[in-house]
């Protein structure tokens, strides 16, 4: 890691430094986010064998209360929902309408807003894949305009003189391509499960809405 910033310019230094640390933001947003994920489909597979197996309508309410998963919420959400319909005095603007049309946009809403923290951290990993190699460059250019100045003053162009200075400024480049190529897998990885994941939460919630339909909006 010394070597690794053993350049004579400043500002290339200053670029690999800050690509490294880049470096570690990707892979800890990423194990953070792939851990949340692990635990969260753990607890949604559990939480769908439970809801489907409970015997009637109030044991399906029961088994979402003791839930935490981002299906459970779903359901919470929805219950409370279905509560506040068959509530004679809720009669606000909130509630106003066909009560399968307010479940449904309540629902939809509820979906928006998990899909919205799964979201947490994708911005910046499509950030740092898209910016690390041109972070990368500008450290290679950087460094050869530095090392070609120092060429001049000295006054030898031989390869040996030029070698190790151009050398040592074309690393910027590579750990650049380096730190974007994880942030991009990563980015793309977590798109397309949360993807899969808003799938199951909206055919869940279209299920919800066609029970809470046979039992006429009331719990």
């Amino acid at each position: 890691m010394n070597d690794l910033f053993a350049v004579d310019s400043t500002v290339v230094a200053a670029t690999l430094l800050l690509l490294v640390l880049l470096s570690v933001a990707t892979w800890s947003i990423s194990l953070l986010k792939l851990r949340r994920q692990m635990r969260n489909d753990k607890a949604n597979s559990a939480f769908s064998e439970a809801f489907w197996a409970a015997r009637d309508w109030h044991s399906a309410a029961e088994v979402a209360q003791q839930g935490t998963s981002d299906l459970a919420r779903l359901a919470q959400a929805g219950f409370d929902e279905v509560k506040n319909l068959s509530a004679e005095q809720r009669q606000d603007l909130q509630h106003m309408g066909a009560p399968q049309d307010v479940l449904e946009r309540m629902l939809r809403q509820q979906v928006e807003n998990i899909q919205r923290n799964h979201e947490r951290g994708l911005a910046e990993l499509a950030t740092i894949g898209s910016t690390s190699p041109f972070v990368g460059l500008f450290g290679t250019v950087w460094g050869i305009l530095h090392a070609l100045q120092d060429i001049g003053l000295s006054g030898t162009a031989s390869l040996d003189v030029v070698a190790g200075p151009i050398g040592e400024a074309l690393i910027a480049t590579a750990i650049g391509i380096a730190t974007a190529l994880p942030a991009v897998l990563a980015y793309n990885y977590f798109l397309r499960r949360l993807r899969v994941q808003v799938t199951e939460l909206e055919n869940f919630a279209h299920d919800f809405v066609r029970l809470a339909l046979k039992h006429n909006f009331k719990l």
